[in-house]
């Protein structure tokens, strides 16, 4: 049974080639789509090209084909969305939900978090002083539901936890992208990892300024390492190994706690994605990874 309503997404940064915590949530957000007869696509935010090798984002898709893991959709690059970005930008600015920083984050946190320069009146004298563009969070006691975690609560305070939607380097931020590209995108479940659960309250802000509904969020745990860091290029996570995607699939569905068969270890991608397809429980996911 299909579900055209449901538009689900996996949106990797190329900073390097893809890791087994990266599959792990390929896999749920795909899984999920699926399950529920929807579409998933494939988005690379490559919004920060000094934190980029050049070979990253050909690795990172070639480790998603040999997975078996294929969007119904052409891939996106959000390097290829400035245009989009900057005309979100001018919108806030002109409606008054974002306005020009120039202060540094010393200046901050010697203020308490507190704008020094008067930034969210607008009264903020750059010169020649290269300013951010912070989004105009307003005060709010956040709940909302998470499709894994149930009733959740967070406290946003304007001014202190206003985000940066736009670089002093002249880079495009996470927090603004990531909403434009899901709102153009008609996203309306992302499943990611629980270490961004802390910015949905945020983004939830910036959907509503857009005029837009935010989406079901569904946040599954990072994995961790032996050490109890989440798998990263910091942690120096190692690379998956390509050669062998059905023990790799056999992996992380074992991860997500949905006890596959022992007989389908050494199986094919199809033949685990086809079972994981069938027999997908979100409920079943584990709290903590390892």
């Amino acid at each position: 049974m299909t579900n055209p309503r449901y538009r689900g997404r996996f949106a990797p940064s190329p900073t390097g080639p893809l890791h087994f915590g990266s599959l792990v949530a390929a896999l749920a957000s795909f899984l999920e789509a699926r399950n529920q007869g929807g579409q998933w696509l494939i988005r690379l935010e490559d919004l920060d090209p000094l934190r980029e090798p050049p070979e990253a984002t050909g690795q990172i898709l070639s480790s998603l084909e040999a997975h078996g893991l294929l969007p119904d959709e052409p891939v996106r690059f959000q390097s290829r969305r400035h245009s989009a970005y900057q005309a979100t930008i001018a919108r806030l600015m002109e409606q008054g939900s974002a306005y020009r920083c120039p202060c540094s984050r010393k200046e901050l946190q010697a203020n308490e978090g507190r704008h020094p320069n008067q930034c969210r009146s607008g009264k903020a004298v750059t010169g020649d002083r290269p300013f951010a563009i912070r989004f105009a969070l307003t005060d709010e006691d956040c709940h909302w539901q998470d499709l894994l975690l149930g009733p959740q609560q967070q406290i946003v305070r304007a001014e202190l936890d206003d985000p940066v939607i736009l670089r002093k380097e002249g880079f495009y931020a996470y927090q603004l992208a990531v909403v434009v590209d899901d709102i153009d995108q008609g996203i309306s479940d992302v499943v990611r990892g629980s270490d961004l659960l802390e910015m949905t309250a945020q983004q939830q802000q910036i959907y509503r300024a857009l005029g837009a509904r935010p989406p079901h969020w569904l946040h599954i745990p990072v994995v961790l390492n032996e050490a109890g860091q989440k798998l990263s290029k910091q942690t120096h996570a190692p690379a998956l190994d390509d050669n062998i995607p059905g023990q790799n699939l056999f992996r992380a569905l074992v991860a997500l706690g949905q006890n596959p068969p022992q007989a389908l270890a050494k199986g094919p991608p199809e033949t685990l994605l086809d079972w994981g397809q069938a027999n997908w429980q979100r409920g079943a996911i584990h709290l903590t990874s390892r």
